[in-house]
C-alpha cells in the first residue's frame, strides 16, 4: 500500500477518470504530451481531453494548457474540437481516487438531453480508473 500512496504522490496528475453523472471521461498526463486525442492524430500526443458516450459531453474537449498548483490542486483549459470554446477548470484531488472538478466562469461545455444542448453541472465528481 505505501507504494502505491508513494506513487500517486509523484504522479497525481497522469490518470484516467470517469464521472458518473455525466457518463463522461477525463484522461490526463500534465506531466508531458503522451496522450493520443480520438479523431485528434493530426495534432499528435497532448496533454488529454474530456468526452463522453452517446451526447453525454457534447464533443471532444483537448486539454490546451495547465498549472500544476501542487499535488491536490491543478486548473486545466479545455478547447473544444473545434477550437471555438474554451473552458477553464479547477481539479482538486480529495482523495487518490477521487477529483473534483470545477467549471469556472461561464460553463459551455455541454451534453445532449432529450436533443438538446444543456450546460454541464458547475462542480463534477470523477474517480480515478
Amino acid at each position: 500500500m505505501l507504494a502505491v500512496n508513494s506513487a500517486f504522490a509523484q504522479t497525481p496528475w497522469k490518470c484516467k477518470l470517469t464521472c458518473e453523472e455525466v457518463k463522461g471521461t477525463l484522461q490526463m498526463d500534465l506531466y508531458e504530451e503522451s496522450i493520443d486525442v480520438p479523431g485528434m492524430d493530426m495534432f499528435g500526443p497532448m496533454n488529454g481531453y474530456l468526452s463522453g458516450k452517446n451526447g453525454s459531453v457534447y464533443g471532444t474537449w483537448m486539454i490546451t494548457s495547465f498549472k500544476i498548483k501542487n499535488d491536490k490542486e491543478a486548473s486545466i483549459r479545455l478547447s473544444n474540437d473545434l477550437g471555438s470554446d474554451t473552458q477553464e477548470c479547477e481539479l482538486v484531488a480529495l482523495t487518490d481516487s477521487t477529483f473534483k472538478m470545477e467549471l469556472k466562469g461561464g460553463v459551455v461545455i455541454k451534453k445532449v438531453v432529450n436533443k438538446k444542448l444543456v450546460k454541464l453541472p458547475h462542480t463534477l465528481i470523477f474517480q480515478k480508473k
